[in-house]
């Protein structure tokens, strides 16, 4: 008895489309020994009643100049440059996965945030800006009337 399989003609598109991002992202450009510029940090995006939060993943950063956070046009921009000096220079590498160099992130927020009264903190590989929703922003419930 043969068990039956869904028609599924995509089926393995999603596969080969990761296999080509990974090879153009990650073996041709270190095939031409290219540094290519890292796509940007992993984000969480949360609100609550007062504030917008976002987290961003950075492992690696080492003072505070080393990167630059900003809103504009209701996003949030991080960006900078992940030094490592402490690399191996043998010629042996057999694998670099750590990142190193210039990233960049524009992240949309769900709510209107005002730039005055915005901190950020750095523990444990982990970018925490903490935004101030706008005042415009305030929520109100409207009652629905029956007749």
């Amino acid at each position: 008895m043969m068990p039956l399989v869904p028609f599924e003609p995509f089926r393995n598109v999603d596969r080969w489309r990761k296999e080509f991002d990974r090879f153009f992202n990650e073996g041709l450009p270190s095939m031409f020994g290219f540094q290519q510029e890292f796509a940007g940090p992993r984000v969480d995006v949360f609100e609550t009643d007062t504030e917008v939060v976002c987290q961003c993943e950075i492992p690696g950063l080492e003072k505070k100049e080393d990167v630059d956070i900003h809103v504009e046009n209701n996003a949030l921009v991080i960006q900078g440059n992940i030094n490592k000096f402490n690399e191996v220079k043998d010629e042996q590498v057999y694998r670099r996965e750590r990142y190193t160099g210039r990233f960049y992130r524009t992240v949309p927020l769900p709510a209107d945030v005002e730039a005055e009264g915005t901190t950020a903190s750095y523990r444990n590989g982990i970018l925490e800006v903490r935004m101030p929703k706008s005042k415009q922003q305030t929520r109100r419930r409207i009652d629905v009337q029956f007749h």
